[in-house]
């Protein structure tokens, strides 16, 4: 599914000078790159939801790149882009649209990607490092995909869709890779017509459905070492959650597996990324998530925002440390970038 995500870290898963907001500054000369600082320390800002293309993988395909801002082959334009909006790296992942390859051209196709996002990190190992691509319909051989992309390539884990040709990422058949790796319902026939439906809420919805899937399924409780980092905000998931506590409660036979906790308290070891739109979706993210939870994202070069900095920066609220958390501390951390 070529426009859905989540990713999953494997491994084992932004002229502003000084803003009006106490402890916080961010300077920026035309030419050179956003420096941004937090109460007086520089901090180094990370996005974990950014796209790139292999062309010569796509081929494999018959697929075309577009918009060829995703082509590495124009990393210099893609590096001026983040220095204007202050973002030090991003994380580099490639939407999946081989989940219906045979499984010879799945295993060239992913070999040229993994191989090229290698490439493109070493390259610039300051600016980018990138989530490894995986056939997932085939658990395993994405199994042993995603160990060479971490072990061969460098590579911080694998990006993988909401779903597999159809199949919820909970089923027992991915079990596999989940294992590795600790180490969605189609709705396109009803998202048809204007405002671009399939994107604009069918993206969210797919890693809403998907992140379920993995609470009520239990398979957070069977790998309760994965770390997994949803994008788009979590979707809708952390706006309603309550409702997944209530549903055991109101309607206990419709929870036919047993969890070791309360469907909520699993979004305490998710990951999210900050692409929602205002700083009251920001606030009640970090509120049901914890601040601890959240990662900068800004979805390059798709153009949702380029103000991903600043909307963390801007969001009230918050304290300097959990800034510093969401703009790149905690995205560091796992993905294993020395800050």
């Amino acid at each position: 599914m070529s426009t859905r995500r989540e990713f999953v870290e494997g491994a084992g898963g932004i002229a502003f000078v000084a803003c009006s907001m106490t402890g916080i500054a961010s300077a920026q000369a035309q030419g050179r790159r956003r420096e941004v600082v937090v109460n007086g320390r520089r901090v180094k800002t990370i996005d974990v939801h950014a796209h790139c293309a292999v062309p010569e993988a796509t081929a494999l395909m018959g697929r075309k790149v577009e918009p060829q801002t995703l082509l590495m082959s124009n990393a210099a334009d893609r590096i001026r882009a983040m220095d204007e909006q202050g973002i030090d790296m991003e994380a580099l992942s490639i939407n999946p649209y081989w989940y219906r390859a045979e499984r010879d051209v799945a295993r060239e196709l992913i070999r040229l990607q993994n191989e090229k996002l290698a490439e493109a990190c070493a390259a610039n190992p300051e600016r980018f490092v990138a989530f490894a691509s995986v056939a997932l319909q085939y658990p395993d051989l994405a199994a042993e995909q995603l160990e060479e992309g971490v072990k061969k390539y460098g590579l911080r884990g694998a990006g993988v869709g909401g779903s597999v040709a159809g199949e919820d990422l909970a089923d027992p058949k991915f079990h596999p890779f989940w294992a590795k790796a600790e180490q969605l319902a189609d709705l396109k026939g009803r998202l048809k017509g204007s405002g671009g439906l399939e994107n604009t809420i069918g993206n969210p919805l797919e890693t809403t459905i998907a992140l379920s899937h993995l609470i009520f399924e239990g398979t957070l409780d069977r790998f309760p070492g994965l770390k997994i980092c949803a994008a788009h905000g979590g979707g809708y998931l952390p706006s309603y959650a309550a409702r997944s506590d209530a549903i055991c409660v109101t309607f206990p036979d419709r929870c036919t597996k047993p969890l070791k906790k309360k469907p909520t308290e699993y979004l305490r070891q998710l990951y999210f990324d900050s692409l929602v739109f205002t700083p009251e979706a920001l606030r009640h993210l970090v509120a049901e998530a914890g601040p601890g939870q959240i990662v900068m994202g800004t979805d390059y070069p798709f153009p949702w925002t380029r103000t991903s900095v600043d909307h963390i920066l801007g969001t009230p609220g918050l304290s300097d440390d959990e800034r510093v958390a969401m703009l790149g501390a905690t995205a560091a951390k796992l993905l294993g970038i020395k800050a």
